[in-house]
């Protein structure tokens, strides 16, 4: 029997205004996502124990308590994979040589190899098997579910659904993924081509889905593509081999008006102009601290000259864990004073690993409260 779901909509006007760009007053809190069970049972109001115990429960009421306003990646039960003082490898070794398929990923040619004989082959059967409707199903059921849990009040937007080509290193390893890229071009430029073969028929169905189930147009879009120092394989290769492939996946969905924003890892201050070139309307989580010019950005204008939606966040790697709670305060004023209007909404950088001092994420808690109610207009 299928579950009803008449009647949770997750409508959070302020979230929709920000969304619509609509003047309105505060700034909406996106998604905090804490890991501390102890704190995590600490904001819900809980006993401890209760998130191993009951984990989806007590991490939604967390979300409620501290007034969430929207929640694109549902990860009530990431913190399951750490203990409450984080890692805990339990004796177990990690590592080792990669290993995909039964080949060993030991060099760029293994790569290219791998590529070849299992990645393409693969690609081109899921084209050929792609289920439009099955797949709009599965994109409302899912969408839906995560609603009907987080109830009222909490709007669900859109997360790992639409898709385009990546780079493939988490599969394969940085250092052989990499010499392939620069050793082969070729054929990474036809695995991105064949990623956005598969990549353009899901997204057509991900817009009706979108439409007929009338789910959120805003979207998140997460793909790790610079560190500390730049771009991972350079801006040059970029824009021959992966951006004409990026573009035109997302294209429908831009007419159709899903508005895209862009998760921030690291210093992508060089792919920024382009991705709002493509029809990106906004960014979320920023490492300032790596050289994301966070006062630059908000100043940006999308390719319709609109103000960009901004998912601004304090710092996780800087001044949550090891800022005092008057550093804390002094980047929230900094972040909302400095955001973009009423496309702003405040949180986390990122998500919040354990070892934060309690004072610190009380601090970061009462904040975004007070910027929610604020009525001063940005």
């Amino acid at each position: 029997m299928t579950k009803s779901f008449a009647g949770i909509k997750g409508k959070n006007k302020q979230a929709m205004d920000a969304i619509g760009l609509v003047e309105h007053e505060g700034i909406p809190i996106s998604l905090v996502h804490i890991m501390q069970h102890e704190y995590i049972e600490r904001i819900a109001g809980a006993e401890p124990g209760d998130y191993l115990r009951n984990p989806e429960e007590t991490y939604i009421r967390c979300l409620k308590n501290i007034d969430v306003s929207v929640v694109d990646q549902y990860l009530a039960l990431n913190p399951l994979r750490m203990g409450n003082k984080g890692f805990e490898s339990n004796g177990k070794k990690y590592g080792g040589a990669v290993i995909c398929d039964g080949v060993a990923i030991d060099s760029p040619e293994a790569v290219v190899d791998h590529l070849e004989k299992y990645e393409f082959p693969r690609l081109a059967e899921a084209v050929r098997r792609f289920n439009e409707n099955e797949r709009i199903k599965e994109i409302i059921t899912s969408e839906n579910e995560m609603q009907y849990k987080l109830g009222e009040g909490i709007m669900k937007t859109g997360y790992a659904y639409f898709m385009f080509p990546i780079l493939f290193y988490s599969k394969y390893g940085y250092e052989n993924y990499f010499m392939a890229y620069a050793l082969y071009p070729e054929i990474i430029e036809k695995h991105f081509s064949l990623q956005a073969e598969y990549a353009i028929i899901n997204n057509n169905a991900a817009i009706k889905a979108i439409n007929i189930g009338n789910l959120s147009k805003l979207f998140r879009l997460d793909h790790d593509m610079a560190d500390s120092r730049g771009i991972l394989s350079g801006i040059k290769s970029l824009e021959k081999l992966w951006m004409p492939h990026f573009a035109r996946c997302l294209a429908p969905a831009v007419r159709a008006g899903v508005k895209f924003i862009w998760h921030c890892d690291g210093n992508l201050m060089e792919l920024i102009p382009w991705l709002l070139d493509t029809g990106i309307k906004g960014f979320q989580g920023f490492q300032y601290e790596d050289g994301m010019d966070y006062v630059k950005i908000c100043r940006m204008k999308t390719r319709d000259n609109e103000p960009l939606i901004i998912w601004a966040g304090v710092s996780v790697t800087r001044t949550l864990p090891f800022g005092t709670p008057d550093d804390i305060k002094k980047e929230m004023r900094f972040l909302a004073e400095n955001g973009p209007g009423p496309g702003l909404f405040l949180g986390s950088s990122s998500s919040i690993t354990p070892g934060v001092p309690w004072k610190n994420i009380e601090t970061l808690i009462e904040g975004l409260q007070y910027y929610k109610r604020c009525r001063r207009r940005l």
